[in-house]
């Protein structure tokens, strides 16, 4: 994922009131509503504040170009764009709902706000010498959004959520100006750590009479492994060199939980739980990558 784009994300789950029950009602509530916007706007305002101390301060601005980049990092920060797009989607939705809007308002509202809060970051890109704005970019917030909006129309639920998991890598360590130096900053900006899920509620297709469990899921992802550079690998970081890594994709299958779907009584677990459902929970996985090997891991995340 962008660095960027993680942030935002990150940012918006900072909207607490996302995560608050529904009204019963259509009607909407003013004084909710203007807290709901009031907050999103404080978001995005801090959010794009600090994206300009952090990244755009310290490169020259430059005239609006384009920029392609989608052969770098193995596509895992588009993965990454997607996967933010669909979530930030998802907590406009959730916000707009509490708010007292109807469900289609809601979701049309949702969706536009998932595609245009990140196509903000790709403007900002645009007039940046370091970067550019990029149409692999901007087509992946499309999907991410339309993932969102295309299944809450259709089901008025979420059968299929996209996930997010990460650990810490060696490549880091080669090239950590470009991969991070801490376990934050890796969390950000060190791609062979992510891995992206499409997770499915099985119980969401079955029958509602069905003892099935309601929040058990059965996911795939994709991740990539081997690099320390955008589109090859670099041969020396700080005069030292650097081992050469072969650079491969990894395939999926495990299984893990919707949060949003487990029952409790527990006011605490009711707002603790949607906000980290983002994440995929660490279980058996089984992967597939293009070294063509199959490795079983008893815990991945």
């Amino acid at each position: 994922m962008k660095r960027k784009a993680f942030i935002c994300l990150v940012a918006s789950f900072l909207t607490v009131n996302a995560f608050l029950p529904y009204t019963a009602s259509c009607q909407i509530h003013k004084g909710r509503l203007i807290g709901v916007l009031s907050v999103q706007g404080a978001i995005y305002l801090g959010t794009f504040g600090g994206l300009y101390f952090l990244w755009y301060k310290n490169y020259p601005h430059a005239r609006f170009h384009f920029f392609n980049d989608n052969n770098e990092w193995q596509q895992m920060d588009k993965c990454g764009h997607a996967t933010t797009a669909y979530n930030i989607s998802l907590i406009g939705y959730s916000s707009y709902r509490w708010a007292g809007m109807d469900q289609h308002q809601s979701a049309y509202y949702g969706g536009l706000l998932g595609f245009l809060y990140l196509l903000n970051v790709e403007i900002l890109d645009g007039f940046s010498s370091q970067w550019g704005f990029s149409p692999g970019d901007l087509a992946a917030n499309t999907v991410g959004a339309a993932i969102f909006l295309s299944q809450q129309l259709a089901w008025n639920e979420q059968k299929f959520t996209l996930k997010f998991s990460f650990h810490p890598t060696v490549y880091a360590g080669y090239n950590p100006g470009e991969l991070g130096k801490n376990f934050i900053q890796q969390m950000l900006k060190d791609y062979n750590g992510q891995s992206y899920w499409i997770s499915c509620n099985i119980s969401s297709f079955l029958p509602h009479s069905s003892d099935f469990p309601k929040w058990l899921n059965a996911d795939i992802g994709y991740g990539a492994s081997g690099m320390t550079g955008a589109v090859k690998n670099i041969i020396e970081y700080n005069g030292q060199p650097t081992p050469s890594f072969q650079r491969y994709r990894k395939f999926f299958i495990s299984a893990d939980a919707d949060l949003i779907r487990i029952p409790t009584n527990s006011p605490t677990l009711q707002l603790c739980l949607p906000i980290i459902n983002f994440i995929k929970i660490p279980l058996p996985t089984l992967e597939y990558n293009t070294l063509k090997q199959f490795k079983p891991h008893w815990l991945y995340y």
